[in-house]
């Protein structure tokens, strides 16, 4: 039986990347069948492996396990008694080149809630096994270079489980004795363990096919359950989309008959791009406008195209180790992003990538959890699941893109897909490729895979006479295990402006390679830059700039991101008190003058609308106050809720007159949730009754939920009312109940710690759906005021959070240590009560090896 106990037996040991190894046997083929139900299932492996000539000759054959019992193992069918055990390995001895093995494996998928492996999921069997979910379920080399071709053959019984899928074609099904049923499917391109998939369940299709540009007609299934198919017609639409965009961006054509959807409710990630057989969480497949906001419809369609465009760059091409992890993830993130850019605006897009890169990997960069794109040492791999991985991986590869130019880029990701074909390739193959097809040398750009941190990018202008020139400098932090580290080319596009003349400058790119670099840039006489436009490079740049001059690039810059970059350096520098920072009225004018931009689009208009969050403010500081952050923001928001009262509400009288199905409509529902919460702050009574009434006369879920949240900021009868009516309302849609509690979560009236004690009772909330957890807690440890009280109470929900959900969910729990684990960048206070935090569940008993590691690296 698998035993399911999450207690290590010893501390695992560290995995370097410099010993990497190639295995010592080659799998050509693997057989899988499985005997289907929800608290037995039988596994029977058959595969036969070959000595590999690439690697260094071995008699035993080393098969990863987690928490299995073999029921029965042969080779060469013969039954092997007492298999040796090696932990939770099987390990086998073989003297030939070529043996044939059998495995016997039962597993109870109703009692695994890890969810990792096979596990049931509200009657519904399902699997993941990224990154190394299917030891969970046979013995097996679960390691990204082991490649295999599949032939699966799945049965159960038919009321149970209908609907049997797997990865690749179905080849054949039919009924068999006992009300079962079976169906058989194969793989042909060969793939690593972590890839493969399986679902059985009651589900229903939305489906419609797509003709790729070889001419291949494809079969496309979105499998939901019956209540839920009305909800799939944007994830269907966004499929299709991001496969006739990997046609004409990147020449990548789909390669089987059938491509297969699942959402699942239970699930610990986004989603999982299983050859031919996506697993998604709910969250990232339902949709519609009733229920889901603006911001759900577009992660939507990026988590879709991400999981697609996987096809090739994860799955045709996958990683030779975990190590190369952001060699898939990192790629497939620009991938994404640029396919987002290309259906909306690109320069809306920009800025939101940006927004999460700073939230997030900023923060990561600069403490003890920070590690180079491309790590050299874990003891976890799932730890290294990160914003890290991902989000700076795809800015360093979009760096290369900047750097070469488009069509360069192309000739290089083509290059590296045909030479790595049906490989297990590495990131330095990605390099070489991206080197020679682009006719680039990278030999110095190396280094942002090898080293962690944020560098930083000083900047000052120098007139000499009527001449001005660029004086650069960068460097990179010191971070855990890295110190003393080398320049990293930067390609930086800037521009020189002249504010006098009222001249915008021509933009050029340059690469600052060096420590220090001067840059000629011509006469203007009243010189103001432009710099990191695009925000070409994933750097801080600092430099002393005027307020006059902030508000100047705010309000005319040519580049989109700059204007927005412009906006958040006014405000930054206001709120923590800057030498030279412009005043509340120098704000309060320069957001005056978005509003009244009539050139602007809404959607880009709500972005320069938008004030920095505390988390990034506590980034720019040594050691943060977040409540006196948290504080000063509100303060600047009431300042210009009263200072443009009239102008805020004609925007938002105008943005409310603009219809559902308004092709402008989706910009003006953003401008009139920033002009709400303005408003909310300006005059707080008139803006309860104003969001009671929008939530009244919603026709959409992104009105319904911006009135909700301005009401949870308001202890009034209006807010209790419309809680009670959301409920109410959606109390059979589990996604809309999340937003239930993540509101009432983030809500800035005191006692919500209590409150978030009592939601925490409540019938609808568990520990046991990820999602469930996050919406409540994850919320919590967003909530600047709640979260860092001075008393320490939230550092100590979350602790207890993470000590009760570990044992359930080893992974979820594992993601909330981080908000504790940035203790060095508080104040002596704070610092010490989250430390002592960390130190407490470190002490406990039992700790699973995704926390410990976790809390161990965040102690240091």
């Amino acid at each position: 039986m698998e035993n399911l106990s999450n207690t290590p037996t010893a501390q695992p040991p560290v995995i370097y990347r410099k010993d990497y190894q190639p295995f010592p046997w080659l799998l050509p083929e693997t057989e899988l069948v499985f005997n289907l139900g929800l608290e037995t299932t039988l596994v029977l492996a058959t595969f036969t492996v070959t000595r590999n000539p690439d690697a260094e000759a071995s008699q035993q054959l080393r098969l990863n396990g987690d928490g299995l019992t073999p029921a029965r193992v042969t080779v060469d069918d013969v039954t092997i008694e007492n298999p040796e055990m090696d932990g939770d390995d099987l390990v086998l001895t073989l003297s030939g080149d070529s043996h044939k093995i059998m495995i016997e494996t039962e597993l109870d998928p109703s009692s695994n809630t890890q969810l990792m492996g096979l596990y049931a999921s509200n009657g519904m069997l399902c699997t993941q096994c990224e990154a190394e979910g299917f030891r969970r379920i046979t013995f097996f080399p679960d390691r990204p270079d082991v490649l295999s071709t599949y032939w699966v053959h799945m049965s159960g019984p038919k009321d149970l489980f209908p609907v049997l899928l797997c990865n690749g074609n179905k080849v054949k099904e039919g009924d068999s004795v006992g009300g079962h049923h079976f169906a058989e499917w194969h793989d042909p391109w060969p793939k690593p363990s972590y890839l493969f998939a399986l679902v059985a369940g009651d589900l229903v299709a939305r489906e419609d096919t797509f003709t790729t540009m070889g001419g291949r007609e494809v079969d496309l299934a979105v499998w939901v359950r019956a209540e839920d198919l009305d909800r799939t017609e944007h994830a269907m639409a966004s499929l299709i989309r991001s496969m006739k965009w990997d046609e004409e961006t990147f020449g990548r054509e789909y390669d089987l008959d059938v491509y297969n959807i699942v959402a699942v409710s239970d699930f610990n990630m986004g989603a999982m791009e299983n050859k031919g057989l996506n697993v998604f969480n709910t969250k990232y497949v339902l949709a519609d406008s009733d229920t889901a906001t603006d911001a759900d419809f577009d992660a939507v369609e990026g988590v879709i195209a991400h999981e697609y465009f996987h096809n090739w760059s994860g799955n045709r091409v996958t990683c030779r180790d975990w190590f190369q992890l952001s060699l898939k993830e990192g790629f497939t993130v620009l991938r994404d992003q640029l396919f987002s850019q290309d259906m909306h605006s690109e320069s809306v897009k920009r800025i939101e990538d940006v927004r999460i890169l700073r939230s997030a990997q900023f923060p990561e960069d600069s403490g003890p959890l920070a590690h180079p794109i491309r790590p050299d040492s874990f003891r976890e791999i799932s730890n290294f699941y990160t914003a890290t991985v991902y989000n700076k991986g795809a800015e360093v590869i979009r760096m290369m893109r900047s750097m070469a130019g488009p069509e360069k880029f192309r000739k290089g990701t083509d290059l590296y897909f045909d030479r790595h074909d049906g490989e297990a390739a590495t990131c330095e193959d990605f390099i070489s490729a991206i080197e020679d097809g682009a006719e680039l040398d990278l030999t110095q750009f190396r280094g942002w895979y090898r080293q962690a941190g944020t560098p930083r990018v000083a900047a000052e202008l120098v007139q000499t006479g009527g001449t001005t020139e660029l004086r650069l400098t960068q460097s990179v932090p010191d971070t855990p295990g890295q110190s003393d580290k080398a320049p990293m080319p930067i390609p930086l596009k800037i521009a020189l402006h002249d504010r006098a003349a009222g001249k915008l400058g021509e933009e050029q790119l340059i690469v600052l390679s060096e420590a220090e670099m001067r840059v000629p840039l011509g006469e203007a006489a009243e010189p103001v830059l432009s710099i990191n436009r695009g925000f070409t490079a994933p750097v801080v740049i600092e430099r002393d700039i005027a307020s006059a001059d902030l508000a100047f690039l705010a309000a005319h810059d040519d580049d989109p991101f700059a204007r927005y970059e412009a906006m958040q350096e006014l405000v930054v520098g206001h709120l923590l008190g800057a030498e030279n920072a412009g005043s509340a009225q120098d704000i309060t004018e320069a957001m005056g003058a978005i509003i009244a931009d009539g050139s602007l689009d809404d959607s880009m208009r709500g972005e320069l609308m938008a004030l920095p969050g505390v988390t990034y403010l506590m980034e720019q500081v040594e050691k943060a106050d977040p409540t006196a952050l948290h504080e000063a923001r509100e303060g600047l928001k009431k300042t210009l809720g009263v200072g443009l009262r009239s102008e805020l509400a004609q925007l938002y009288d105008r943005a409310a007159a603009i219809g559902l199905d308004d092709p402008q409509g989706r910009g003006a529902r953003k401008v009139k949730t920033m002009a709400l919460g303005l408003l909310a702050a300006g005059d707080p009574g008139a803006a309860n009754l104003l969001a009671a009434h929008q939530y009244d006369h919603a026709d959409n879920m992104t009105d319904r939920q911006g009135a909700l949240m301005t009401l949870c900021g308001f202890d009034t009868p209006e807010r209790v009312d419309r809680l009670a009516d959301f409920y109410e309302r959606y109390r059979a849609n589990d996604l809309v109940i999340d937003k239930w509690f993540t509101l009432q979560a983030l809500s800035t009236l005191p006692g919500v710690l209590d409150h978030v004690r009592e939601l925490a009772k409540h019938a609808d909330f568990t520990l046991s759906n990820p999602n469930r957890a996050r919406s409540l807690y994850m919320a919590l440890a967003s909530n600047p005021a709640a979260f860092h009280t001075p008393s320490g109470e939230g550092y100590r929900m979350i602790a207890d959070l993470i000590l009760a959900l570990d044992p359930i969910n080893a992974q979820t729990a594992a993601r909330f240590v981080p908000a504790l684990g940035r203790w060095r960048r508080m104040e002596e206070g704070r610092a010490a009560l989250m430390r002592a935090e960390l130190e407490r569940i470190a002490k406990a008993e039992g700790l699973s090896r995704d926390t410990s590691e976790q809390v161990t690296r965040s102690l240091g």
